[in-house]
């Protein structure tokens, strides 16, 4: 039971999240109300008061739950798998959509990427996104330093790898909200993640 309870709840976080960042891009974050992000995900506001203190920490929500599922997923990687075959896996497995995606699917590619642009440029979110991504950083870190037997107080290396984990997704999104016409993201951060692994070569003459 309680395993199914924490299914449940996960289900909830991640439908508030999803509604939050689908009804911000369409209308805007200052056009978005608790009640409707509510509405939308079928709670009341007391449930999302629940799960968020805002809706911005709604909207960050996404990108830190997906970054702990990746150093989860990390964790369970066979364990001689080198570090970037693992990495990589575990972090393309996060960009499967979930069923609130499927229940409420983004708008067509170019509209999608247009309204993301415009929110991730809203200030009031910049720094809950900010700090969501120094969490996920972390507790990849942790991950990366169990698998390579590095530490985490001493070492470097487990936070430089987290840290271009995070830069490869952040370049990803920026990339996806300004290609013309658009890329998939998971194309896009599956790119940028094997490029990282093969030591970021210098791009081949166009």
């Amino acid at each position: 039971m309680s395993g199914l309870r924490e299914r449940k709840k996960n289900a909830t976080r991640a439908a508030l999240s999803w509604a939050a960042i689908r009804l911000t891009v369409a209308r805007g974050f200052d056009n978005v109300l608790v009640e409707d992000i509510a509405q939308a995900a079928g709670v009341s506001p007391r449930t999302f008061n629940n799960y968020f203190s805002s809706k911005a920490e709604a909207i960050a929500a996404r990108h830190l739950d997906r970054s702990r599922r990746t150093a989860q997923a990390l964790r369970r990687r066979p364990t001689g798998e080198p570090l970037w075959t693992a990495l990589i896996a575990a972090a393309m497995a996060q960009f499967t959509p979930g069923p609130e995606v499927g229940q409420w699917p983004p708008d067509s590619p170019t509209e999608w990427a247009d309204g993301l642009r415009v929110m991730l440029a809203e200030p009031a979110l910049q720094g809950e996104m900010l700090r969501a991504g120094a969490l996920a950083e972390a507790e990849l870190a942790a991950a990366v330093a169990e698998r390579t037997g590095t530490d985490l107080g001493r070492d470097l290396y487990p936070h430089l790898v987290a840290a271009s984990v995070s830069a490869a997704v952040n370049a990803a999104t920026r990339h996806f909200v300004r290609a013309d016409p658009p890329v998939p993201v998971q194309r896009l951060l599956s790119d940028a993640l094997t490029q990282l692994a093969a030591g970021l070569p210098p791009p081949a003459p166009r």
